[in-house]
């Protein structure tokens, strides 16, 4: 791949000398009366409009080749249950640019060809035509409106966080550079917090309120367990600085923002054994144990084989370890993960009754 790219840039480079000639060789000319050398004439415009062909072709090759080389690095099917909305509005609006972007750029590019400057061609000039101008400008519109609306539409649906179906309650704690996971505990409900009351001493590393009785029995773990099936309703805050609490798979993402808190809520589908069951995360974890075999025998490091996860991490630049922010995520039965939780200490055991 490496020598491809630098021959890649090697041929860029040489054109881009090439042109700066040509301009500087266009400035050097007196102001007098132009040789015919300098102006295009018939054949300088027809290989233009034959190069606009080529880059039609080029254009239109390498989105092709993207698709089918890079399409399998788009996430694998969604596990939460707004998922399947949201893809379907990306692909909507992916198929309609692809569509609008091959009719306009192939228009683009024949128009540029056929009324390319010719010896006695006269262009014909518009100064203006209601009925063209009215069509392409009502389609766009009604065109974007409908986007926008389903748009809209969507959103509201994700966005409609409340107390229904027994939800989950979770709280979601940022700081540079990891992830503190909260739950409500047998009541399932969250104890008051706040940064003002972070105690390291006594390992209160979320500034917990030690007096209200609800946090008694908060449960504060470094890996986030979900009961598949089940609505988890998240509530995010941040110590420090702007981070976003992204989860790929279950198209969920949500900012933490110091000083407030943010919500968020999804109902995953698809716990991590059936997920890791899909053809196509059983091909990356082949293709990445594979470069990873082939880093082990040249005696490279994070060569350990791999098993696919859902993982949290942070989608915003926060600092020089930000791209380590992360949390693994378990989706598994609401069996399996009562009996996880149940195993879990309280707040109470782990910081109220230290002395």
């Amino acid at each position: 791949m490496t020598t491809p790219l630098i021959l890649a840039v090697l041929v860029l480079v040489a054109i881009a000398v090439w042109q700066l000639a040509k301009i500087f060789e266009l400035s050097q000319l007196s102001t007098g009366k132009k040789s015919d050398a300098t102006i295009a004439n018939d054949d300088d415009n027809k290989y233009n409009g034959y190069l606009l062909f080529a880059f039609l072709v080029f254009i239109y090759g390498i989105t092709i080749f993207s698709f089918s080389k890079y399409g399998k690095m788009v996430l694998p099917m969604p596990a939460s249950e707004h998922g399947v909305d949201y893809d379907r509005l990306m692909w909507i609006s992916f198929a309609i640019i692809f569509i609008v972007q091959t009719i306009t750029q192939f228009l683009l590019h024949y128009f540029g060809y056929k009324y390319r400057g010719e010896k006695g061609k006269k262009a014909l000039f518009y100064a203006d035509n209601d009925k063209l101008e009215l069509i392409w400008t009502i389609i766009p519109v009604i065109t974007l409106a409908a986007l926008i609306l389903y748009g809209l539409y969507s959103w509201t649906n994700i966005m409609d966080i409340n107390e229904e179906g027994d939800p989950l309650v979770v709280e979601l704690y940022a700081q540079q550079f990891n992830w503190t996971a909260r739950y409500g505990g047998e009541d399932n409900v969250l104890g008051d917090a706040s940064a003002r009351l972070i105690d390291i001493d006594k390992a209160n590393i979320l500034g917990i309120d030690e007096s209200d009785p609800n946090a008694v029995d908060d449960i504060i773990v470094k890996e986030l367990h979900l009961p598949v099936g089940r609505k988890v309703n998240f509530y995010m805050r941040s110590q420090d600085v702007l981070h976003s609490a992204y989860m790929p798979h279950f198209r969920a993402q949500m900012n933490c923002v110091p000083g407030m808190v943010t919500q968020f809520s999804f109902t995953p589908t698809v716990t991590t054994e059936e997920m890791r069951l899909q053809p196509e995360i059983i091909d990356k974890v082949k293709r990445t144990n594979k470069i990873r075999a082939e880093r082990a025998a040249a005696g490279e490091e994070n060569s350990d084989p791999w098993e696919f996860d859902y993982v949290l991490l942070c989608n915003k630049i926060c600092g020089k370890s930000h791209y380590n922010m992360q949390m693994k995520i378990i989706v598994e039965s609401e069996k399996d993960f009562q009996k996880w939780l149940d195993s879990q200490k309280t707040f109470g055991e782990t910081v109220i009754a230290v002395p």
